[in-house]
């Protein structure tokens, strides 16, 4: 039986050294969300999946979100928070909380996950260096309370929502991580960038990710869900996926809800060079190992063409 099981484990490392050999020397950018930020089993894999693939040469970058944190402590606070299009309307208060977490709390616990299973991670938030410049987000929404939006004049101007410090991804100085990247480091990027004004900015962490990813010219952009990928209607995981695929799936309602700025955050940064983008089950221990280094995979692989 052990020498079963020796013989499993060399077939599973002889199955990942092409990969290993394919991907050295390449940046993959992680966005590291979901239910892998809360269970610690999950949070333990996800650390220990990053240091191995700094040690087998490949340049890890992760970028996380924290919306859940984010929600908890501004209930301990009393305040409530309202939601336009899954974004969360943010004040200044709000903001200072945003920040405390994202930057603080959240960025700090995944930095010592990291080093305590060997890494060395250090954590960085966009206005580290001024790298994440951002400009201020705002939605138009022409749909009326208790009004068909078929009903409404078509030269009826769309109603602007100011979401307050919400905001989108100017531009990105990619020095910084670079340089971290490139040596032994492994650089965690809070999703906050700062505005010409010097405000702060909380900016969704999947554009974050998939922005940074372009910059940086990442062979691969590695996003963890809830789910097990993308699915088709009868629950089946679809990849291998183009992006005329992208665009049919979701014409035809396949694609639909909180799934929609995710692939469009997944196409977007394959139309600015990124070669390869994986939406995978962070629900999964180990997940990104078994999406990157093995031949199944565990998740949706959309590609360039």
């Amino acid at each position: 039986m052990e020498q079963n099981k020796a013989h499993h484990i060399a077939e599973v490392l002889i199955e990942a050294l092409p990969y290993i050999q394919r991907f050295k020397g390449k940046t993959v950018v992680v966005k590291f969300g979901g239910n892998a930020m809360v269970d610690e089993n999950l949070k333990n894999s996800f650390a220990r999946d990053i240091v191995l693939m700094k040690l087998v040469g490949l340049n890890p970058v992760v970028v996380h979100g924290g919306g859940p944190q984010i929600g908890q402590l501004l209930g301990k606070l009393g305040k409530t928070s309202d939601f336009i299009d899954g974004m969360r309307v943010t004040d200044s208060e709000t903001m200072d909380v945003v920040e405390m977490v994202l930057g603080g709390l959240v960025n700090k616990e995944i930095v010592n996950l990291i080093n305590r299973n060997g890494g060395k991670a250090v954590g960085l938030t966009g206005k580290d260096g001024d790298f994440i410049r951002a400009k201020k987000l705002t939605i138009e929404l022409r749909e009326k309370p208790g009004i068909p939006a078929s009903e409404l004049a078509d030269e009826q101007p769309p109603e602007i929502i100011d979401l307050g410090h919400v905001g989108d991804v100017k531009s990105i100085d990619p020095a910084v991580v670079n340089m971290l990247a490139c040596s032994d480091f492994i650089p965690v990027i809070a999703p906050i960038g700062v505005g010409e004004d010097g405000q702060s900015y909380n900016i969704n962490a999947d554009l974050v990710a998939g922005k940074v990813a372009e910059i940086l010219k990442a062979e691969k952009l590695i996003l963890l869900t809830n789910t097990a990928g993308i699915l088709d209607r009868q629950g089946n995981l679809l990849t291998g996926l183009t992006l005329k695929d992208i665009d049919d799936l979701i014409t035809d309602g396949t694609i639909s809800g909180g799934m929609i700025p995710k692939t469009r955050c997944a196409t977007d940064a394959i139309k600015g060079g990124v070669n390869r983008v994986h939406i995978i089950d962070g629900r999964v221990e180990h997940a990104v190992l078994l999406e990157l280094f093995t031949n199944q995979g565990v998740g949706t692989l959309l590609l360039s063409r």
